[in-house]
Parts: C-alpha cells; sequence; structure tokens
C-alpha cells in the first residue's frame, strides 16, 4: 500500500534540500482521489515512522516488534528452552522476537528448544518456528482451547491485544480493558510457578482492578512504555514477573 502510493507520486519530501537522503525530511502525503483524510493521515505517519522503516530493514513483519523487544531487553523473559503463548498475534511481529529468543528453531546450538504459540482473530501468515491458531479470544471456551493446545504450563504469556478502534475514546479504553483482563484470567490459568506475563493497556482509569490482581499474584509488576509506542498513543505495557500461584486470585473475585 505504501510503496504503490509512492510510485503514484503521491507522497513527496517537505525538505529537498536535506543533504544526503537523510530521514529526517518530513514525507508529507497529498490526498487521492478516492483516499479518505484518514487514510491519508495513516499513509503519512507511516512513511514518517523510523520504527516501520527499521522493521523493513530487519525483517519484521511489524513495528510492534521493537516494543517487545525493548521489554525484553530490560526485563529478560524470554529465553532459550521456555514455551510463550503470544495473544493477539497477527502479523506476527512479537512471534518473530519469541521465536529467537526461545530458540523454537534450535538455531542456537548446546541451548533448549523453545516453543512458540500464537492465537489471532485474524489469520496470520505462517512463520517457521511458530505454532499460529485462528481464534477469537472473546469467544467462551478460547481459554480452555489455548490451554489445551498449550498441553500444560506455559512459562511466558504476552497479549499485545486491543480492541478495534470505534472512534469513542473512553469505550475504546474499556473494549481494551477487558481484553487485558481475559488475557490476565488466561495467564493465572496457563503460566507455571514463575512464569511472566506482558499485556497492553489504554490509560483511562478502567485498568485499577486489573492492576490490583497482578500485584497480588505476581512478586513483581512494572509498567513501561517503549520507545516504539507512539508519543500520541495513550498505550503502555504491564510487565509482570514471578507468577505465584499459592497467592492466585482471580478477577471474579
Amino acid at each position: 500500500r505504501i510503496a504503490r502510493t509512492m510510485q503514484e507520486g503521491t507522497a513527496v519530501n517537505e525538505n529537498r534540500g536535506s543533504s544526503r537522503g537523510s530521514r529526517s525530511a518530513k514525507v508529507r502525503v497529498r490526498t487521492a482521489r478516492r483516499r479518505k483524510s484518514s487514510s491519508t493521515r495513516w499513509l503519512e505517519r507511516q512513511l514518517n515512522d523510523p520504527f516501520v522503516h527499521r522493521a523493513r530493514l530487519e525483517g519484521y513483519r511489524s513495528r510492534s516488534a521493537f516494543k517487545l523487544l525493548e521489554i525484553d531487553d530490560k526485563f529478560m523473559l524470554l529465553k532459550p528452552g521456555l514455551i510463550v503463548v503470544d495473544l493477539g498475534c497477527a502479523p506476527g511481529g512479537w512471534m518473530q522476537v519469541a521465536v529467537d529468543r526461545v530458540n523454537s528453531l534450535g538455531k542456537a546450538e548446546g541451548r533448549a528448544k523453545g516453543r512458540v504459540i500464537g492465537v489471532d482473530m485474524r489469520e496470520t501468515e505462517r512463520l517457521p518456528g511458530a505454532e499460529t491458531y485462528q481464534l477469537d479470544f472473546n469467544s467462551s471456551d478460547a481459554a480452555e482451547r489455548v490451554h489445551g493446545i498449550v498441553g500444560g504450563y506455559a512459562d511466558v504469556v504476552l497479549s499485545d491485544m486491543a480492541a478495534s478502534a470505534i472512534g469513542h475514546r473512553r469505550t475504546d479504553h474499556l473494549r481494551t480493558v477487558a481484553l487485558a483482563e481475559a488475557s490476565a484470567e488466561f495467564a493465572f490459568r496457563a503460566l507455571r510457578s514463575g512464569g511472566s506475563f506482558v499485556v497492553k493497556l489504554l490509560a483511562g482509569g478502567g485498568e485499577a482492578n486489573l492492576q490490583r490482581l497482578l500485584k497480588t499474584n505476581f512478586k513483581r509488576v512494572r509498567n513501561m512504555k517503549p520507545r516504539a509506542s507512539r508519543k500520541e498513543s495513550t498505550e503502555s505495557y504491564v510487565v509482570a514477573v514471578g507468577f505465584g500461584p499459592q497467592r492466585h486470585q482471580t478477577l471474579s473475585g
């Protein structure tokens, strides 16, 4: 989509005098016929996003891979031999990071071979080293089905899920919190003792109960906003480390 737009000449450099083709020059996109203004804004944002360019250069399916890379560099969650469940995995950027770091392809000789399981309501392109399953995590039996796929306990549960935006900020926030809570309930059930959980939240005040439950069930809970999260976005990530099922409580009480 971006490449086609650039070939059509709708993207123009706002500062053509910048030296040596520097990407610091802002790219602007002219509104084309049949393209909504919101699509034009999205395209312009993509063209000017350094993480979008890095993702292409480094072979990641999405810019969000850099969010997980930064989280894992800080908390060291993903290690060779671990079992990872990625909820909301499409298009696969987080799975790519997990496949490499838990050694699910077995490329790191002498190190344990891990396992990566991805789940999304959308079809996800096959990724070597990962198992992908298409199902709606909002369905009543989704958590049970995923737990069955794991066939035991996972070491890490990741959730980058967010509800489709409808444009009403409060509603979008609450719907995303509901997904985060469903992810947490799954993590409480699926994680082995000492396991870790990462979940996306949107700021808005409805997440206090989830934060409280995570602090009850994990030894350490931290909030962070990776550099790859856009400044205008209200998203942040909760990183919970050291699951203790002996202290287990659920959101329902």
